[in-house]
């Protein structure tokens, strides 16, 4: 299994096939709306309008699984995140991340880079990057703020 044979759903419902991004630099990141890492979501911005002409897209999976902080519908989130931090980035369904109910594309992430829990999700805002071919490159912690990826996210995008 390869990412891009994942589908996701984005927030209307529809299938999103991951092979629509080959050849992109992919973070991916399960978010929150009421958490104390939430406002990661003006440094996401920042990497994308940054990057993204240059092949740089960023998946935001919002999560309510850590504390129940991401407690609104689909809609909800996109409504507070493009209007308090701009954001522009693509923001899919709700998912779970850890458990029997986990998005088979967080399993196929966390097998792929374990972190200090396992295989588990620590907690919001923990970010997976991908390289132009598919290949789950790194995983960062919660505290992990974006602007301290944007130099691995430069190496990637002129591989």
């Amino acid at each position: 299994m390869s990412i891009y044979d994942y589908k996701v759903k984005n927030r209307k419902g529809e299938d999103v096939s991951l092979a629509d991004f080959k050849g992109k630099v992919l973070l991916i990141v399960n978010t929150a709306t009421g958490c104390g890492f939430t406002p990661q979501y003006e440094g996401l911005e920042k990497l994308y309008e940054k990057y993204h002409d240059k092949g740089l897209e960023i998946l935001d999976f919002p999560c309510n699984q850590f504390g129940h902080q991401a407690p609104g519908s689909d809609s909800e989130i996109h409504e507070f995140c493009t209007a308090k931090y701009k954001t522009q980035f693509d923001q899919f369904a709700k998912i779970e991340v850890n458990g029997d109910k986990a998005d088979p594309l967080y399993d196929f992430l966390k097998e792929q880079k374990p972190g200090k829990l396992g295989k588990a999700i620590k907690w919001n805002f923990t970010k997976f990057l991908v390289d132009k071919n598919g290949n789950v490159m790194k995983r960062y912690a919660p505290t992990v703020e974006p602007e301290k990826i944007e130099g691995e996210i430069k190496e990637l995008l002129n591989a």
